[in-house]
């Protein structure tokens, strides 16, 4: 599942304990954010890692797609926030509660990695293992 909405994918992350990867992509324009997609996100072999270590969050910055204005400021946010300046760019944070308010920790980014899921993944590993 892929969370559009940071502040519900922050309470999942917290209650399950997991590390969020923030997908900054244009969904409709971005020809390697696609080839991420196909090579690796849409695979089984990602799903299955990812349904056990992570909270998928896709923060879209699409040319034609309608979004609603309340989804538009808060990827704009975060791409402030987190310096994006190339799609696609993955984030990995560390998600923590402090009284009524989630805190982000940036761990590291990753982008488009030549040799699928394996390759993906492993790096992903050591960025998450090296935050904890």
């Amino acid at each position: 599942t892929w969370y559009t909405d940071v502040s519900l994918a922050a309470q999942a992350a917290v209650l399950a304990q997991k590390p969020m990867l923030l997908f900054f992509t244009g969904s409709d324009w971005c020809g390697w954010c696609h080839r991420l997609q196909r090579e690796v996100f849409n695979t089984a072999t990602f799903s299955t890692w990812a349904s056990t270590n992570v909270i998928l969050v896709e923060l879209d910055f699409p040319r034609n797609k309608v979004q609603t204005q309340v989804i538009k400021d808060q990827n704009q946010r975060l791409q402030q926030q987190f310096m994006v300046q190339g799609y696609p760019t993955a984030w990995f944070v560390n998600v923590t509660q402090v009284e009524n308010e989630y805190k982000m920790a940036p761990l590291k980014s990753a982008g488009y990695m030549a040799g699928g899921p394996d390759v993906w993944i492993a790096n992903a590993k050591s960025i998450i293992e090296g935050g904890k």
